[in-house]
């Protein structure tokens, strides 16, 4: 990860339920995280009161200019349409120093994504609502090149099995499917389903993840 000091100024944009943020705070960090939804920030604060925590938006924050030494944004990019996508870049190169780094991630476009978004949309590729943007991997280094980062490292990052979507594949006592107890227990596959899913990650890494995460540093 790109954290190295205790004495940084570090944002999570788009914090959410606070996992990440609450990691680092509890080894203390000097971390603040801000949401847009304010239902999130809420009960982050009824949680623990000592959590740096704030109601805000990528597309227009209110810090200062090179405020921040490092920036995490994790499922925060790929939520906004196109037009609004290199405004909230923008404003994240504006918020932190020369040299800064960020980590972010952003939701695929790929194989996998294609055939996942047609499952969810009841077989109807041509449907157009938009629900999440999807980028291939030299779009989304484009993105940030074009915003003078320099790109250090690139991931394919597998967060939940592929194969997982489909009943076939997934471990005896997961047939029936129940998010909560994935994301506890993890996305448990059987043992042919964890042969094919590490065959196809192996050799399809960019077309059988679900994210690109990448580590840039601004110039």
């Amino acid at each position: 990860m790109i954290i190295e000091s205790k004495k940084e100024r570090i944002l999570e944009a788009g914090c959410g339920a606070g996992r990440i943020l609450r990691y680092y705070h509890e080894k203390n960090y000097n971390i603040i995280g801000i949401d847009f939804i304010s239902e999130a920030i809420n009960k982050l604060k009824a949680a623990d009161r000592s959590l740096k925590v704030k109601y805000g938006n990528i597309l227009n924050l209110d810090f200062q200019d090179e405020y921040f030494d490092k920036i995490l944004a994790f499922g925060l990019y790929h939520n906004f349409h196109s037009e609004e996508l290199e405004k909230s870049i923008d404003e994240t190169c504006r918020v932190f120093k020369k040299d800064g780094k960020i980590c972010a991630s952003f939701r695929a476009d790929n194989i996998q994504e294609l055939i996942i978004d047609w499952i969810n949309q009841g077989n109807q590729l041509g449907n157009k609502e938009f629900h999440k943007l999807n980028l291939k991997k030299k779009e989304f280094v484009n993105l940030f090149q074009s915003k003078k980062f320099k790109i250090l490292k690139v991931f394919s990052v597998q967060n939940m099995p592929f194969l997982y979507k489909f009943k076939f594949f997934r471990a005896s006592n997961h047939k029936k499917f129940n998010e909560n107890k994935a994301r506890i227990e993890g996305y448990k596959l059987s043992f042919s389903g964890n042969i094919i899913q590490n065959l196809l990650f192996k050799f399809f890494p960019d077309s059988f993840c679900n994210i690109y995460l990448i580590i840039a540093e601004k110039e």
